[in-house]
């Protein structure tokens, strides 16, 4: 059956990439309404901003490791087909689901798994798994259902708060805790959903993930860079937050309503990645440190007449 497949389709690297180009064209155009959807989604939702960037960096990914990835590319069509005609069948019960919630992220997810299976047609199943990171990478366009984003928010305001808190009193500035509420001399902030950094924690978990990919080989250092994001993300929004209030009771209130406060969250991002830099740089040196390990069989030595010295 392999062989047949093969033999029909007769493929060349260049008539993969056109065919599988051209299936992903048709497939955008059949579930328009959805991806249409999505796009709207995307450019509404501060949580899903990254999610039109996903398939840009998914693709650069195979590009930059093509010699590796498609090496040994061949047509596996039964996967493949099984693949697609699941993403067909969620993709149908996804339009049906009557919580809106979860009808666009399953809807998007059964697209992913459309364009997974029409990779395994095309280039075979062992290509598959040596591009395992940047086609699921692709899992990240799938938006996050609300009530569980509403969960993740009020996760990361309550994090925040208490990392803020510990700040203060750190710092020797006196402060009075209340939920989300928290007075120091002088004004009193609330850490609202708004101030919970969603958007600039989903960036560097992806920052993270990238990184990890790209540095680093070994799974366990992988998983342990990628779980730092989570710490990251509320050190980051406690020192935010300490930062904004520190500065309108010290120097200028307009500080909680100015340009710092609402458009400041990329400065506190760069500070994230340079507490995550040392780490990733430790990381990858010793990688490099230990290296493959050798092992060394002695020659044999009967019936060798040894050289003169």
């Amino acid at each position: 059956m392999h062989s047949l497949s093969e033999n029909m389709l007769n493929l060349t690297g260049s008539r993969r990439h056109i065919c599988f180009a051209g299936f992903v064209a048709a497939s955008i155009l059949t579930y328009w309404k959805t991806l249409s959807a999505l796009t709207a989604y995307s450019l509404r939702e501060e949580s899903s901003s990254h999610i039109l960037l996903i398939p840009a960096v998914s693709l650069y990914l195979l590009y930059s490791e093509r010699r590796r990835i498609f090496a040994t590319a061949r047509t596996d069509a039964i996967p493949g087909v099984l693949l697609i005609l699941a993403g067909v069948v969620s993709h149908s019960l996804a339009m049906g689901l009557t919580r809106e919630v979860w009808a666009l992220p399953a809807a998007t997810l059964s697209v992913v798994l459309i364009w997974i299976g029409a990779f395994t047609i095309f280039y075979g199943a062992r290509v598959l798994r040596a591009a395992a990171f940047p086609l699921g990478f692709l899992l990240l366009t799938v938006p996050i259902p609300e009530n569980v984003l509403a969960r993740m928010i009020y996760f990361l305001e309550s994090g925040s708060t208490s990392l803020a808190y510990f700040l203060f009193r750190v710092l020797g500035v006196p402060v009075l805790r209340d939920g989300f509420l928290l007075t120091v001399p002088g004004v009193t902030i609330e850490v609202a959903k708004e101030c919970s950094g969603i958007r600039s924690s989903m960036a560097l978990l992806i920052t993270c993930l990238i990184a990890a990919h790209v540095f680093l080989r070994t799974p366990w250092k992988r998983v342990l860079f990628v779980l730092l994001a989570l710490p990251l993300a509320l050190i980051k929004n406690g020192i935010r937050i300490v930062t904004l209030t520190l500065l309108s009771v010290y120097v200028d209130p307009s500080f909680l309503t100015g340009n710092l406060h609402h458009k400041g969250g990329f400065v506190f991002f760069l500070l994230a990645l340079a507490i995550l830099a040392p780490v990733l740089l430790l990381l990858e040196k010793s990688e490099r440190v230990q290296g493959p390990s050798l092992l060394v069989v002695p020659a044999k030595t009967e019936g060798v007449v040894p050289l003169d010295r």
